[in-house]
């Protein structure tokens, strides 16, 4: 074959390859004219807006408002006047050029972050004037915003996701916002919502160059689903003021449902305080006081001993183990003896039935019962076994599994604890005998307390405890809606009820009382190694067909009547009646404060020459 022939035939193949490989790429294979269009478009978050929260009568807790991100693209930035800027945006000079060296290391053509969560108000403001300064856009995103200065520590705070949150978490990015706390944190899944995207056409430098195909695949963000709250707002509110001036926490739960009306928790703060740029400051000063404790939950999180309300417990387990019966009388003689072992009491002394030992809070009855159910049998490590189990079944001592993202368990002791704790085995009733008073090693929180009271108002059951009724899309967890039976059987509560009929009727409570409401309560003290005793109530009324029980304990408040029984009686007055009939107890509630006691507390503490400002 010619020479020539040979060149335009290998010619002609090297062509018609070319023409196949150009047809398979173009045609066959759209590889690569997607990652060339993908080279081509970038895309921006458009934020979706989280699910709002209202309470249990519609009115909203948690909402949202419109904030604004400044961005800054650092390749259009010329001649930037760094004077005008710092005005506008109250920042440093300084300020400014490190955040735009900051820009430029992450990307000279790329947009960054340079100042986040502008308030909509202090952006309406700035808007026109930012015109001048090419370079630097909004974003918008959307930030949450509370109408009530309320209930800080049920709604929560959302805060930016950091790089470890992300790698556990890869549904999120850089940016996005997440529950923290409160509601926000236990129903993040269901008020997180979507976010959407839109995309544009980039140049090579990856400046925009207008919407890549008209929009026709930007991505709409899904907003979060609506919560209805169990929160009753008004006396949520009623209990923080009742709570001024004091520390401690009031929770009211319905015990047909389980769910809670009422968690205040104080000191507290206006949850709006953690929204905004202002945010970060403001956490890390709430975050360090370490004196008034702003941040902590002292309904869910607080532990303390459950004092006098714990000796219903000891009358419906001794009831239980049989070793009392309703009839059953005691004689208290200046309280507890047992060798040279001796618990005070402060009853009417002589000799007391069990309506009469609990209306009275008689510490030598329940010192016996607790001693006679320890020691049944002759065998003390089963009595506390038996009596441990018996106890948590009212939901004392173990984690609830309520909705709230965070809690304590307690501490209710078994055989095996004091075999711990004493170093020996041949222990008896008599060596924890502080239990019966709910004094020694228990200790409870205010929400266990609460639920508790719940399952004595229901005759032996109760609901978990929990903040949302239900969702717009869907019921609420079916855990919520299953009862928990306690071990001690329904035929043993009439008994102990009728003894808290009576505290409020003639015994420790009677100051408290409402004509009109058949309550039911106990009072109690518990004791403060750091200073003066906390006031503890329990109560739940009416008292055959039960809507609301409560626990409240004021730190530093004395015994259980001066502070603590008197606010959970105007509690169940306002939520049964929405009225308020004893308007001087009210005033004394509300008015009155323990910064005194707080002061003396601290500087046991701290000491003389510390300093102590109450600050709520």
């Amino acid at each position: 074959m010619p020479r020539s022939i040979a060149f335009y035939l290998g010619l002609t193949v090297v062509g018609l390859l070319f023409l196949y490989r150009l047809f398979q790429v173009q045609v066959i294979n759209d590889h690569y004219a997607a990652r060339a269009e993908r080279n081509a478009t970038a895309a921006e978050k458009l934020y979706a807006p989280r699910g709002y929260v209202y309470d249990r009568d519609g009115r909203l807790l948690i909402g949202n408002s419109p904030a604004y991100d400044l961005m800054v693209s650092p390749y259009l930035i010329k001649d930037l006047d760094t004077a005008a800027l710092s005005r506008l945006l109250d920042l440093t000079t300084t300020d400014i050029k490190e955040r735009l060296e900051k820009a430029k290391h992450y990307s000279y053509f790329r947009s960054s972050m340079f100042m986040k969560m502008l308030s909509k108000s202090t952006y309406t403001k700035i808007k026109s004037e930012l015109k001048v300064f090419p370079g630097i856009y909004a974003s918008k995103r959307i930030l949450r915003n509370y109408p009530h200065q309320n209930g800080a520590n049920v709604v929560g705070f959302i805060g930016e996701v950091n790089t470890d949150f992300i790698r556990s978490n890869t549904a999120y990015s850089q940016g996005d916002l997440v529950g923290k706390s409160g509601i926000d944190k236990s129903y993040e899944e269901a008020l997180k919502g979507t976010h959407g995207k839109r995309y544009f056409t980039v140049d090579h430098r990856n400046r925009r160059l207008g919407n890549w195909k008209e929009g026709a695949h930007d991505e709409l963000p899904v907003p979060g689903r609506d919560l209805v709250s169990s929160i009753d707002l008004e006396l949520q509110q009623y209990g923080e003021a009742l709570l001024n001036g004091k520390r401690g926490s009031i929770v009211a739960i319905e015990p047909g449902t389980g769910e809670i009306l009422a968690l205040v928790t104080s000191p507290g703060y206006d949850p709006n305080e953690l929204v905004g740029r202002l945010r970060s400051k403001n956490y890390t000063r709430m975050y360090y006081d370490s004196i008034n404790k702003p941040l902590f939950d002292r309904g869910i999180l607080a532990e303390y001993p459950p004092g006098s309300p714990f000796k219903l417990i000891g009358a419906l387990v001794g009831l239980q183990e049989g070793v009392i019966t309703p009839q059953t009388s005691i004689t208290c003689n200046d309280g507890f003896h047992f060798g040279a072992l001796h618990v005070a009491c402060h009853c009417k002394g002589g000799r007391l039935a069990l309506n009469e030992a609990i209306s009275e809070s008689c510490n030598n009855y329940f010192c016996s019962v607790y001693q006679r159910t320890i020691d049944k049998n002759g065998d003390a490590h089963v009595g506390m076994n038996r009596w441990s189990d018996h106890v948590k079944s009212f939901g004392l001592g173990t984690f609830l599994g309520n909705d709230l993202p965070t809690g304590k368990k307690g501490l209710i002791p078994d055989a095996g604890y004091y075999d711990r704790f004493l170093g020996y085995s041949t222990w008896k009733g008599a060596t924890s005998v502080s239990n019966g008073i709910g004094q020694g090693e228990l200790v409870a929180t205010p929400i266990q307390l609460a639920n508790m009271t719940a399952a004595i108002a229901n005759r032996g059951y109760f609901y978990t405890p929990h903040i949302i009724k239900e969702s717009k899309y869907g019921p609420i967890d079916s855990a919520f809606i299953i009862p928990k039976h306690t071990s001690v059987e329904p035929k043993h509560f009439d008994v102990v009820i009728e003894g808290m009929y009576t505290v409020f009727e003639q015994g420790t409570a009677k100051a408290s009382r409402i004509p009109h409401i058949t309550q039911c309560g106990k009072t109690g003290t518990a004791q403060n190694p750091h200073g003066q005793d906390h006031s503890i109530f329990v109560s739940f009324a009416p008292m055959d067909q039960p809507k609301i029980a409560i626990a409240v304990i004021i730190e530093n408040g004395y015994w259980g009547s001066r502070w603590a029984a008197p606010m959970a009686s105007l509690i169940t007055e306002k939520y049964l009646t929405d009225t308020i009939t004893r308007p001087a107890i009210e005033k004394r509630m509300i008015e009155g404060h323990l910064h005194e006691e707080y002061r003396k507390q601290h500087l046991v503490i701290y000491g003389e020459d510390s300093t102590y400002q109450a600050n709520f």
